[in-house]
């Protein structure tokens, strides 16, 4: 593994997103009924791309500050009482525990997820869960972060179960999904790692087994792989728990 030195930590774009929304609402400047601009001005105007838009969107959905009217837009509206606890899940605390949580919650969803889009999943539905896998290679191959195209490969697969809460779920938990960038940041690693190899090889067993129609494969591949996944920030949170210690 190659290190850095001296480099601040990636803030997550989706939750600034987030947050500065939220600002712009319990400010003022967004009152109850305004309508919220389209993607397309979001877009220039936090400088994210049209994925960390509709992420921060739809959290800000979810906790009841904002809802859509289909055909006409996205409008702010009054929060309710019921959403205090959900307000708790779309929180990240950026600490490991916080994470390795995420992953257990996401388990118990996305084996279950594999093993639909295994048997339900469409032409179409495959051949985007390959767009998603082989742009995460390309991501990877060119020594990039990784985690936008690891979040479309798995909301890819929630789409193939044909259930549209699966899709709402992985939205909703947004970045607690894949905070490996943060994580390698603080710890000061590369983007790119044997991590991504790794990820890549989980991948591939994932996607193989959605395409052989194979649903009991397919959920043992998202298992293993969400398995690695905790099992690995558990050992960047070691790293660094070790970095604070011997920065002392």
């Amino acid at each position: 593994m190659s290190y850095k030195s001296n480099k601040k930590p990636r803030e997550n774009l989706t939750q600034k997103v987030i947050g500065l929304l939220k600002y712009q609402i319990e400010s003022g400047s967004l009152k109850v009924g305004d309508k919220l601009p389209t993607e397309q001005q979001l877009i220039p105007q936090y400088g994210v791309s049209r994925t960390v838009i509709r992420e921060a969107i739809a959290s800000l959905k979810a906790a009841g500050l904002l809802e859509s009217k289909h055909g006409v837009g996205v409008f702010v509206t009054q929060p309710q009482r019921s959403t205090q606890k959900l307000n708790l899940l779309l929180q990240n605390s950026h600490t490991i525990s916080d994470t390795i949580e995420a992953l257990e919650l996401r388990a118990a969803v996305e084996v279950e997820a594999a093993g639909l889009a295994a048997t339900r999943c469409s032409p179409a539905q495959e051949a985007e869960i390959f767009d998603c896998y082989y742009a995460f290679k390309d991501k990877k191959d060119t020594q990039q972060h990784t985690e936008e195209e690891d979040f479309k490969f798995h909301v890819a697969i929630a789409k193939a179960t044909n259930n549209q809460h699966f899709v709402d779920f992985l939205t909703l938990l947004g970045s607690k999904v894949i905070p490996r960038a943060r994580l390698l940041d603080e710890v000061g690693i590369e983007p790119t790692t044997d991590i991504d190899l790794r990820l890549d090889d989980e991948h591939k067993e994932i996607v193989e087994a959605i395409a052989e129609r194979d649903p009991e494969r397919a959920r043992k591949a998202m298992k293993t792989h969400l398995s690695g996944g905790a099992k690995r920030y558990k050992a960047l949170a070691r790293l660094i728990q070790r970095k604070k210690m011997t920065a002392k």
